[in-house]
């Protein structure tokens, strides 16, 4: 017999390994996702630590995704540099002015607001007195004891220590978005091939090619979503106007930076519209300003947004929930607004890279065919 048939053949490291393949795979799976999750956990506690840094900078981010037409057409006719400050001068300008205004009817109107509501809250009182059968002295005694508790909940030394300290971060905050805004508008590309130049030179094409992506995206997805903001605020505030609502302009405007943070914004400044129609006008003209904030958000949701959105940017309403949800346990309400964009983005560049990948994988194929069939024959 020759030595090939008395060789033993080589043991199978599959059957040789005591752990089945399916576990071993789901092991391996297991190790991956767990370096995934403690990844994402580290760089959410990095995020709250730097958020006095991260957030103004995503709010610039946001911003400069609106604002870069309008720097660009401004600087066909000046200076690019002049161009982005009158842009950032412009916002300033604009934001000062919704506020004062804001401020305005907040000052004339709330003496009349306070009136109607006390005038409601005794209405109230007369309601549970002859509901349940409350005495005027048991009525005072839960209200004082409701008093107490609310005067004893904190340290009102401490929480004025907080609120200046956190006036302090907000103002901080609001100037570095401002000079970001600035620097992006003005200095934007120069910004991004820095960025990739920090990649290996491998992976520069693709990290270029997946931020073009990214920012398109952004930018569609922004101004579609001013345009749907600016709607729903005319639309809810002409309707508070004609039901003749108090804080009608403060409505609107509202409405329009809560816009931004779909399905929950929704709710929460149309919730807001309907419960001053009830404290000034009573049961019929709250359900018939619901009735106007649910047309008008019907609008936006079966018309607006497809049309303006489109297939491109469409999220499902699961991950919006989820995306809103997560965004707003790492960063609050900055993090609610920022969460779908974000969800957005993301989903374009996944697609983008699984795309090239795909791309990628035909090509190889081609080409190793090509050489095969290029290959002379063997004798």
């Amino acid at each position: 017999m020759t030595d090939n048939a008395t060789s033993p053949r080589p043991a199978d490291p599959a059957r040789a390994s005591a752990v089945p393949p399916a576990v071993r795979a789901a092991s391996e799976w297991a190790v991956r996702l767990l370096v995934i999750g403690v990844a994402l956990y580290v760089a959410s506690m990095l995020l709250r630590e730097f958020s006095q840094i991260v957030v103004p900078l995503l709010i610039a981010l946001l911003l400069a995704a609106m604002l870069v037409p309008i720097s660009r057409r401004l600087a066909r006719a000046m200076p690019v540099g002049l161009a982005a400050g009158t842009t950032v001068l412009g916002v300033i300008l604009i934001v000062s002015a919704l506020f004062t205004l804001i401020g305005q009817q907040f000052s004339s109107g709330l003496s009349e607001l306070t009136a109607e509501v006390a005038t409601g809250l005794e209405q109230i009182r007369d309601w549970l007195r002859t509901t349940f059968s409350i005495t005027d002295s048991e009525f005072d005694r839960y209200f004082e004891n409701l008093r107490e508790g609310v005067s004893n909940s904190g340290n009102l030394g401490q929480t004025a220590a907080d609120v200046g300290l956190t006036a302090t971060h907000f103002i901080a905050g609001m100037f570095i978005a401002l000079f970001a805004l600035f620097f992006f508008l003005y200095d934007g590309p120069r910004i991004w091939a820095w960025i990739v130049r920090l990649f290996p030179r491998v992976s520069r094409p693709r990290v270029d090619s997946s931020g073009r992506i990214a920012w398109d995206q952004l930018s569609a997805f922004v101004r579609a979503t001013i345009i749907v903001a600016l709607v729903d605020a005319v639309g809810i505030a002409l309707g508070a106007t004609v039901l003749k609502v108090p804080f009608a302009f403060a409505i609107g405007v509202l409405v329009f930076l809560f816009a931004f943070i779909p399905i929950v914004g929704a709710l929460l400044s149309g919730a807001v519209a309907v419960i001053l129609a009830l404290v000034s006008h009573g049961f019929g003209v709250a359900l018939i300003m619901l009735a106007v904030v649910i047309a008008v958000q019907q609008l936006e949701s079966h018309v607006l947004q497809p049309v303006l959105l489109g297939h491109a940017v469409s999220i499902h309403p699961l991950a919006v929930i989820l995306a809103i949800a997560a965004g707003s346990t790492v960063a609050g309400i900055v993090g609610a607004l920022a969460a779908v964009p974000f969800a957005a983005v993301l989903n374009a560049v996944g697609k983008h890279l699984l795309l090239k990948e795909s791309e990628a994988e035909l090509e190889e194929e081609l080409e190793e065919s090509a050489e095969e069939g290029s290959a002379p024959a063997k004798p």
